[in-house]
């Protein structure tokens, strides 16, 4: 960049020369001068820029080629970043969709198991209510045997008792006696 600046500098001092020149008494060797002179400085111009341009141009292609490799790769980084969101999204999709088959047969699953349970509860309870009605009616049965057993007796005690006078009273219980006596001694 240096060189760079040194060749305008005298590229500017040459031009600068050649029209101070052309304001003095001039002639046609004056002009030839000029003109060796101009030429002079367009050489050693063109040998400065043919030096200077050219590594400053490759320079600049390098950095331009290698902005463009950057951005080649940036670009070939977000394609791969979008096709992976890409299949991503596609597999969420195939993922809903098995968790909604997955989901479902887990409903229907759980649907026969409480079908299930809940007739086996209701079997359960059936068989006690049944055991209870059993239960239930074999109490009634025994209480229904002892309140006709006590009717029975009370019934019978009755009878007893209006046959029964005194006499027969007296006979029963001297009979009671001598059965208790004789029993004593044995």
């Amino acid at each position: 960049m240096k060189l760079l600046y040194w060749v305008t500098a005298g590229l500017l001092v040459g031009v600068g020369s050649l029209f101070a020149q052309e304001g003095e008494a001039g002639g046609e060797a004056e002009i030839g001068w000029k003109w060796a002179n101009f030429a002079l400085l367009a050489i050693g111009l063109g040998y400065a820029l043919a030096k200077i341009l050219p590594p400053l141009f490759k320079s600049r292609t390098e950095e331009i080629q290698k902005g463009i490799a950057e951005a080649w790769k940036i670009k070939q980084d977000a394609d791969q970043r979008a096709a992976a969101v890409e299949a991503k999204t596609r597999a969420l999709g195939a993922d809903i969709e098995r968790l909604r088959v997955e989901s479902k047969a887990e409903m229907q699953q759980e649907g026969e198991r409480i079908r299930k349970e809940t007739a086996a509860q209701i079997a359960r309870l059936k068989q006690k209510a049944d055991e209870e009605i059993e239960s239930s009616g074999k109490s009634a049965r025994r209480e229904l045997k002892a309140y006709a057993a006590k009717l029975a007796l009370e019934l019978a005690e009755q009878r007893v008792r209006a046959r029964l006078d005194a006499g027969t009273e007296n006979v029963l219980i001297d009979g009671f006696l001598h059965d208790l006596q004789r029993e004593s001694k044995n």
